[in-house]
């Protein structure tokens, strides 16, 4: 069959409250045209991001109910730390409330002044937290990776060759671990290769550096390793993820992605004695190592996610209707990255916006305009939230690329939905020399982007 459905009956609605163009437009002007500070209520639909927004199963309903809340040594963390242990094999899992705890509490504990962490692309919480540490994060995607319109299958993947010369550059006891974020979210949802992760480990090895994995989107990575490097093709997503992981050290997750579920997440380490510090540091901030800020309950949705993830049949709708919506756009003659990620698809702005500058920020313009259009909420991930001021200079550096981000929540949205999305933009794309840029009026030092306050240039 051509038609690839969903893999599952919708057993429970949630009503969507219809707006006109007037009110989307006074809410808007009322969130200072930063779509972070929209009511959800206002939004029709939500593409903001597919952390924590999708849809749990009746199992995992079902796993609610039977949490066990005891405080210290609950069964439901025992399940948690099995799960996770089977899937992944590191020795030591602490749970954690969600993704930007585990990284907190990582780059507390192996970051600070002087050192540098390189990654394929750090993601906004990942580089927030490595640079409130002391640390620098450093960006060494492959140069097709900053490419939007260059098909390459794993353009996520880590440039090996400038990874090295950093490593030499910058001196091994400078640098405290090397990260890949699967899938790359701020490269456009983009996979790193089983190819890529190898050469990755034996360089880290080569220099005694540990070698650590952002795991948000672990199975989505597995089902691009399955279908498109030679090799992989028999594997099962588990035993593809299985043969990723035997690779790091470690790794961070927040279980709002491939968990399946609305909170949590966890940090994994095989070090003995970085894990006792980290353990200590969880208790600290987050509470008891066996529940680690989480509900007994959280802990077992999050067990019962990590399987339902690895489905194939989950895994092949997932990244099937991820691309519906990212061919279909590239017909009407949207310029996106190609091609599509697993978990959203990436419009560059700056193609269908040339006539805005970089600093005028063309991402929130397109952005605001989708809402404007139809209630659809995307986000930038450009200079609005990856460009930063240079200390010495005191001016505004712009990012390498200037993107709206539609991310697809899991198991939400049906396909009437989306090509619904698709309308609005073909709209927005219809009148796109009219659009104009925004001038930031607030900013906060880090993180800006979530509060922000803008205003449209006349």
């Amino acid at each position: 069959m051509k038609t690839v459905i969903e893999p599952f009956r919708i057993k429970s609605v949630e009503t969507i409250r219809m707006t006109t163009k007037e009110e989307r437009i006074e809410a808007l002007e009322k969130a200072h045209y930063n779509l972070f500070l929209v009511k959800g209520e206002d939004v029709l639909i939500d593409l903001l991001t597919d952390s924590g927004t999708g849809a749990m199963s009746s199992a995992q309903w079902a796993g609610i109910m039977i949490g066990d809340e005891t405080y210290a040594g609950s069964k439901s963390f025992f399940n948690f730390q099995d799960t996770i242990k089977d899937i992944f094999r590191f020795e030591h899992i602490l749970p954690t409330h969600q993704g930007r705890a585990a990284e907190k509490i990582l780059f507390s504990v192996v970051g600070g002044e002087g050192k540098s962490i390189p990654n394929n692309t750090h993601f906004d919480t990942t580089r927030a937290n490595i640079e409130a540490s002391g640390a620098k994060a450093v960006d060494l995607v492959v140069p097709e990776g900053l490419k939007p319109m260059e098909v390459h299958p794993f353009k996520g993947n880590m440039d090996t060759k400038a990874l090295e010369n950093f490593m030499i550059e910058t001196g091994a006891e400078n640098i405290p671990l090397c990260m890949l974020t699967i899938t790359n979210n701020s490269g456009g949802g983009q996979p790193v290769s089983m190819a890529n992760v190898k050469e990755v480990k034996r360089i880290c090895n080569k220099y005694d550096i540990p070698l650590y994995i952002d795991a948000c989107r672990f199975a989505e990575n597995a089902w691009f390793i399955k279908t498109r490097e030679k090799g992989y093709e028999n594997k099962t997503p588990l035993e593809i993820t299985r043969e990723f992981f035997s690779y790091a050290d470690g790794c961070t997750m927040s279980a709002k992605k491939d968990a399946l579920v609305n909170i949590g997440g966890f940090l994994c380490l095989n070090d003995g004695e970085i894990a006792q510090e980290c353990k200590n540091l969880l208790i600290l901030t987050e509470g008891f190592p066996t529940y680690g800020g989480l509900a007994g309950r959280d802990l077992e949705a999050i067990a019962i996610g990590l399987r339902e993830v690895l489905e194939e049949d989950y895994l092949e709708y997932r990244i099937r209707s991820t691309a519906f919506l990212g061919e279909k756009i590239k017909k009407i003659g949207i310029p996106i990255i190609d091609p599509p990620g697993g978990h959203a698809v990436y419009i560059d702005a700056k193609a269908l916006y040339p006539h805005i500058p970089p600093l005028e920020y063309p991402g929130q313009a397109l952005a605001c305009e989708l809402y404007i259009e139809a209630g659809v909420r995307g986000v930038e991930i450009g200079s609005v939230m990856f460009g930063y001021i240079d200390k010495e200079t005191g001016e505004e550096v712009p990012s390498k690329m200037e993107l709206v981000r539609l991310a697809i929540p899991r198991r939400t949205y049906t396909q009437s939905q989306i090509e619904y999305v698709i309308e609005a933009i073909e709209n927005v794309y219809k009148r796109r020399t009219e659009a104009k840029g925004l001038k930031m009026t607030y900013q906060a030092s880090a993180l800006r982007h979530f509060s922000a306050h803008f205003e449209p240039l006349k």
